[in-house]
């Protein structure tokens, strides 16, 4: 579950709007399509409304999140389907940990995270 914003053109102003996606993974390993969702900007409340709609249109229960961290995503999720387990997406954990690597070390550290996320065992 993820959030994209882009700017559109809306009477003659541009404004950000937010693309919420929701894709599952099913027992077998076939993904789906949960639903795209259209808002105002990237927010715990609106997702809500996802969660909701979602729940609405048939997902009966999700076993496993991974998403961004946002902060009350988690709880939100909770809310919605209560024995969901959360995690981060790792695409974010690496984005959030190079926040604290110095550009000339990024290309390595990337590297080293990779092997770290792709390795066989934990």
């Amino acid at each position: 579950m993820d959030g994209i914003v882009l700017k559109v053109r809306k009477n003659s102003k541009v404004i950000n709007k937010t693309i919420y996606i929701s894709v599952g993974l099913r027992k077998g390993g076939y993904t789906e399509m949960l639903g795209m969702w259209l808002g105002e900007n990237e927010s715990a409340a609106y997702r809500i409304t996802v969660l909701t709609d979602m729940k609405a249109s048939g997902v009966e229960d999700i076993l496993i999140t991974a998403i961004d961290n946002l902060n009350g995503f988690t709880q939100t999720i909770r809310a919605a389907f209560p024995e969901s387990s959360t995690q981060i997406c790792v695409v974010h954990q690496i984005r959030n940990s190079c926040r604290y690597v110095v550009w000339k070390d990024k290309k390595v550290f990337t590297q080293d995270m990779r092997d770290i996320y792709a390795g066989p065992t934990r």
